[in-house]
């Protein structure tokens, strides 16, 4: 059992490593006091807080006095609304690359959202673009992502990468699979690159929405919200990768796996926006369970998988029920939970739904699902199942490996709808394929 752990790992360790340079595992970056909100905010949302310049952990120095590769990164601190409907401080970055546009049009941007990163708050994202491997500061936080966003900049694309609401930021727990906190940090990420002085965009920038795992929820529910939230983003599509579009689902799926952890980012999560949730945890869950939830707070994946990998849930609760059963005893909790799903609300974009066919985090058939939700109500969806032939055994895996092996398909389907490609919908056809 314990191979299956070290399996998941090496996973995830080597996909830092295609990002590590020397020195990228030194102490975090300095400037952590920038994380820290101020106590007034701006009123609207996606205007910048504050920036400052961000040095890269893997750049190639110019030659002959021109720019460094891939780009110029900046840090930002932006104003969005949360789930509650107050105004929250949003960390993230955004990346001007140094390569020249060559398709269709003005330069596009990409509101990257990343994969489950944790819930500490060293594990936010804009901190692996400059230190993709870090170790220092008590967390495992790994920038697996890195070189999706690299290949996106070397395209001339302009990236901006949210940290979600509550992962960086001091201030407040990141609440994970929240629908409408990830939807709008997502979009107001893309507002606050259009605000940020001297860069290439314009307020008719081209933008795609691009994610998978955490971040294709995070982009599903941005292009389901875009409509009533960001009318005003000039949105061309949407990469809605291995979505966890049913929460309930991924509870069920992901207990006894190598990411079992994760199941606490979620409950945390939840719990945030209500007294009566936290009420039912209070009730439900043992000193062991109380322990664990408290501990993934400040956990990066990678110390999560260490800590829970392959464990249950059932171990968490005073009487032995999983938390899925639980969830589903009370109405509460199940509502609160179904009020995460995608799939209610008809993106105006067309979206990309990609899926591994036995992925063994994020079940296959919810993923299919959503697509097929999302055609019921009229939206332009391109469903991508990707063939699995083994079962990765909870080892995570199978919902691993798309990231990296099919992103060169998810980014050029995403640089077809900047050229302005037609699209060719998979709605007839979703209920024959995988």
């Amino acid at each position: 059992m314990r191979r299956s752990i070290a399996l998941a790992g090496t996973g995830l360790l080597s996909a830092a490593l295609l990002t590590a340079v020397p020195g990228a595992a030194s102490a975090a970056p300095s400037g952590d006091a920038f994380y820290t909100p101020p106590a007034q905010l701006p009123s609207a949302n996606g205007a910048i807080v504050r920036s400052e310049p961000q040095d890269l952990g893997v750049s190639i120095p110019g030659l002959l006095g021109s720019k460094q590769l891939p780009g110029t990164a900046t840090r930002l601190m932006y104003r969005s609304t949360d789930d509650a409907g107050r105004a929250v401080a949003v960390t993230g970055s955004y990346i001007e690359p140094t390569t020249g546009w060559s398709g269709t049009g003005p330069r596009p941007l990409v509101a990257f959202a990343s994969g489950t990163q944790g819930q500490g708050d060293a594990c936010a994202p804009s901190k692996t673009l400059s230190t993709p491997i870090n170790v220092s500061t008590g967390s495992l936080s790994l920038g697996y992502e890195v070189p999706q966003i690299y290949t996106l900049l070397n395209q001339g694309i302009a990236v901006v990468v949210t940290d979600y609401v509550g992962l960086g930021t001091p201030d407040r727990l990141h609440t994970y699979t929240n629908r409408n906190d990830l939807g709008h940090a997502v979009l107001d990420a893309a507002r606050a690159a259009r605000n940020l002085p001297g860069t290439s965009l314009t307020g008719s920038t081209p933008i795609g929405l691009y994610g998978y795992s955490q971040g294709g929820g995070a982009t599903g529910a941005a292009a389901e919200l875009a409509p009533s939230y960001a009318p005003e983003l000039n949105i061309k599509g949407a990469y809605v990768g291995a979505p966890p579009s049913d929460l309930l689902a991924v509870l069920k799926k992901v207990d006894g796996t190598a990411l079992t952890g994760v199941i606490g980012y979620a409950i945390n999560g939840l719990v945030e926006y209500s007294s009566e949730l936290r009420a039912i945890l209070d009730r439900e869950t043992n000193q062991a369970g109380k322990d664990a939830l408290a501990k993934v707070k400040n956990q990066c994946v990678g110390d999560s998988l260490l800590s829970f990998g392959l464990k249950r849930t059932t171990e968490w609760t005073t009487s032995g029920r999983s938390a899925a059963q639980i969830v589903e005893a009370n109405p509460a909790a199940l509502a609160a939970v179904e009020r995460q799903r995608l799939g209610k609300v008809k993106p105006t974009v067309p979206v990309m739904v990609l899926t591994g066919t036995k992925d063994d985090i994020v079940e296959h058939g919810q993923a299919k699902k959503v697509a097929q939700d999302w055609c019921a109500l009229g939206a332009t969806v391109t469903y991508t199942p990707v063939n699995q032939l083994l079962d990765s055994l909870g080892t995570a895996l199978n919902h691993l490996t798309p990231v990296f092996l099919n992103a060169g398909a998810a980014q050029s389907w995403l640089v077809d709808r900047f050229n302005g490609k037609p699209v060719e919908s998979s709605c007839g056809t979703i209920a024959q394929q995988p």
